[in-house]
């Protein structure tokens, strides 16, 4: 071989080298840890892939179930033992935990205080590692190192035991975990001497409210890498010896062993939602010959090429550290639903197929989803940025929805609606995905049904949310009614969230009116353009706020705009009135340009002293009486609206602070203190404000535009969606120099705070000159376009 052959393979072997440590590099800038005071029971689920329905995670508390069906549940940092390890991770789904003891079989999880005998074990938090990937802990109570990690479908614990003569596994299905609610049936029995498969049955409380005649099952089949000493089954009721089946509330099996030191006994448990065959059919697809090493490698490579799609460069650990964790988040939040074969859930345990793909187009998976309340000003601008194939997966979720049911649903648990906030924005987040060339689906179907989300109300099901669809359209606004003792009710005639639906349904007028026009729909534009225009009934000129009418026109009297949730879902006037995205130059000119700034500025001044959101209360709700509220959705835009008003220069300022400020890097403080991280938004939104590119209407514009904030890193580079790339380059970057002086974007120079997004689509360079001065001068010429 001659020396410069030699040398090519050299810098070859060299590369791949670097390549590999920057992979590593990444992995190591997410920390799971991070917000897990008072966290949802979708957040915490380390052991998984991007988008699996596996997803395994530590359970603090998650027997305990919660009592409104949303709350905090799971895994809490400020919790020091471990009930077990659990499969179902999703919005009101959950199920399926294992637990590694020794000792005295106990067949009870026991209670958080540890006051009654149960099989949890306390743990050290330094004797824990939480990975992209890959989790591991010594549970102190049994000396037993428990790992986990996970393919798509198919879960992995791997328990490291003592020597003992009275080692166990417990396998525990018929309680309820997390959102899940009540256990209604379970049901685990043995094949043989290794395999086990069951199922799940539960009826969790959104279901209840929501879809009454659903129900949400989990399917299992299972493999034990050693076999059991004997079985133990068990009930609620009573525990059966030398039984191998327990069916009922309160039903598992506890497979037991004897161990020598430092044994290994390895469990891998396929899931599936519709059927057990089909989760023998995940396990032996994704892991009939796969190791729990080989199957962490591969999740781990996943993460890598996932989070890679983005690098960044930066000196500063903590915001590699906060960006990358909050990517790691806005991947792992949804979770698909449908099986290796296409089978997905349908209503009330049925089995669909979903369609075949043309050839070369990538197959839409169905998912499980919580609302995309808010997700257009995050989730799914980070979709179409890099992400498409998730994107698209969610539409054509929404449309089979929409064909099994006649409806989108508002938030959905194995096509059942859980709606949660009840005003369905799924129409819009169509539209967008439409406007920003994401069609892998029946444009024409998706287009009915956009239009009948907006419009149609005969017959609607609550679960699909926007009851009040018939007194919007009638009136051009929701009339407000008084609670009367009745919390959260909305009908045809109205809403006690009033003027927070108004907004909405505004917002998302427009959005399906843009979508009309593209298609060449003229009438169903003017319809939909003319309700675009609702907000404009509840303004008040005299405060200068949005303020709920009753159907007789009049303003709502002893109004306090302070006051949340009279008139405004989770939040107060103050928050919403800014709530006009569709046409922020309208709100602009109403309240009046130096009026707006002053307004706008003082709202961050006074909020940064309660860091954005709820100050320091642990409660996902802190923040609804204030002035602001990040830890939220309605106010997840309002930070971009000086570029509209000619001041650029204060939203640099303002989305760099509350980058600095909200966001943090410890378990209590990491969104906010305990805030509502709802299925990764609060991450998408650091990852985009980080980057400095956002939109205030969220792609539903007929030509998209990206507006431009401050941004963080000396060095960005973006895979684009398109397969091109955009790398973003800082000049001068530090926390004191958060100001744009000049930019440029392919060596030309760019005078506007905001360009057309199908131009950014195409890739190329971004460079920005940055100081600790505001350039006034940069960005102001003229501001993004406000109505189409």
């Amino acid at each position: 071989m001659n020396h410069l052959k030699k040398t090519a393979l050299a810098l070859l072997f060299t590369s791949a080298i670097i390549k590999s440590a920057a992979a590593q590099d990444i992995l190591s800038y997410v920390d799971p840890n991070i917000g897990t005071a008072h966290s949802r029971w979708f957040f915490y689920t380390p052991a998984a892939v991007p988008y699996g329905m596996a997803k395994l995670a530590p359970s603090t508390n998650g027997h305990y179930g919660n009592a409104s069906g949303w709350e905090a549940v799971g895994y809490d940092t400020r919790q020091n033992s471990i009930e077990g390890f659990v499969h179902f991770h999703e919005w009101q789904v959950g199920g399926l935990s294992y637990m590694p003891t020794t000792g005295k079989l106990i067949t009870q999880p026991g209670d958080l205080e540890r006051k009654t005998p149960g099989y949890r074990s306390g743990f050290d938090r330094k004797n824990q590692i939480a990975q992209p990937g890959y989790y591991k802990v010594l549970l102190d109570d049994y000396k037993i190192t428990a790992e986990l990690t996970a393919t798509k479908r198919v879960g992995f614990q791997r328990y490291t035991f003592p020597k003992s003569n009275e080692a166990h596994v417990i396998l525990d299905v018929g309680n309820k975990q997390g959102e899940s609610d009540i256990v209604t049936d379970a049901s685990i029995r043995m094949i043989d001497d290794t395999h086990f498969e069951g199922f799940i049955n539960t009826y969790p409380k959104y279901v209840k409210i929501y879809d009454p005649s659903g129900k949400v099952a989990m399917y299992f089949y299972g493999e034990i890498s050693k076999k059991p000493k004997s079985i133990t089954a068990f009930t609620a009721e009573r525990i059966k010896p030398n039984q191998r089946i327990a069916k009922g509330k309160g039903a598992g099996l506890a497979l037991n062993f004897i161990t020598s030191a430092n044994e290994k006994i390895e469990v891998k448990t396929g899931l599936s939602y519709t059927s057990i065959k089909n989760a023998r059919n995940n396990f032996m697809a994704e892991a009939g010959k796969l190791s729990f090493e080989k199957a962490k490698m591969l999740a781990q490579t996943t993460w890598r090429q996932e989070l890679g799609k983005i690098t960044v460069e930066d000196a500063d650990i903590n915001n590699k550290t906060k960006f990358y964790t909050g990517l790691f988040h806005a991947l792992l939040g949804r979770g698909i639903a449908s099986d290796v074969n296409g089978n997905y859930p349908m209503h009330a345990g049925q089995t669909g197929k979903l369609p075949a793909v043309k050839p070369g187009q990538l197959k839409p998976e169905f998912l499980n989803t919580d609302a995309i309340w808010g997700g257009f000003w995050n989730i799914t601008q980070l979709w179409s940025l890099s992400y498409p194939q998730w994107y698209g997966s969610f539409v054509n979720t929404q449309l089979q929805l929409y064909k099994d049911k006649g409806w989108f649903g508002d938030g959905i648990a194995n096509s059942e609606y859980v709606s949660g906030v009840g005003t369905n924005f799924v129409g819009l987040a169509i539209a967008a995905a439409y406007q920003t060339g994401i069609r892998n689906y029946d444009v024409n179907l998706a287009y009915k049904a956009v239009k009948a989300n907006e419009l149609n109300y005969k017959n609607r099901p609550v679960g699909s949310g926007k009851l009040d669809t018939k007194a919007f359209v009638k009136y051009g606004y929701v009339p407000f009614f008084d609670q009367t003792g009745r919390d959260f009710v909305t009908d045809s005639t109205g809403s006690n969230f009033a003027g927070s639906h108004t907004l909405e349904y505004s917002y998302s007028a427009f959005a399906a009116a843009q979508m009309a026009k593209a298609l060449g729909k003229s009438n169903d534009y003017q319809e939909l353009i003319k309700l675009s225009n609702g907000w404009r009934y509840l303004f008040n000129p005299h405060n200068k706020l949005m303020q709920p009418k009753r159907a007789n026109g009049n303003f709502i009297e002893n109004f306090d705009p302070y006051q949340a949730w009279r008139g405004f879902q989770e939040g107060n006037a103050v928050q919403y009135s800014f709530y006009v995205p569709q046409n922020p130059g309208g709100l602009i000119d109403a309240i009046g340009k130096e009026n707006f700034n002053k307004r706008l500025d003082s709202i961050f001044t006074v909020s940064e002293a309660q860091g954005f959101g709820g100050g320091k209360t642990i409660d996902a709700f802190a923040g609804i009486n204030s002035i602001y509220n990040h830890g939220n959705q309605p106010n997840l835009h309002i930070s971009w609206l000086f570029n509209f008003s000619g001041r650029p220069w204060l939203t640099q300022k303002w989305t760099r602070m509350i980058g600095e400020e909200f966001y943090g890097i410890e378990p209590i403080h990491g969104y906010g203190y305990g805030q509502d991280e709802d299925q990764g938004q609060l991450g998408s939104w650091y990852v985009l404000n980080a980057l400095g590119l956002f939109d205030v209407k969220g792609f539903t514009d007929l030509r998209p535009v990206i507006e431009i904030g401050s941004p963080l890193f000396k060095k960005a580079v973006i895979q684009l969606g398109t397969g091109k790339k955009l790398t973003i380059e800082t000049q001068n970057n530090s926390a004191q120099n958060v100001y744009v002086q000049s930019a440029t974007f392919n060596g030309k120079k760019l005078d506007n705070c905001w360009f057309y997004r199908a131009d950014l689509m195409k890739g190329g360079i971004l460079r920005f000159v940055m100081s600790s001065q505001p350039n006034k001068n940069w960005g102001t010429h003229t501001p993004p376009p406000s109505a189409q």
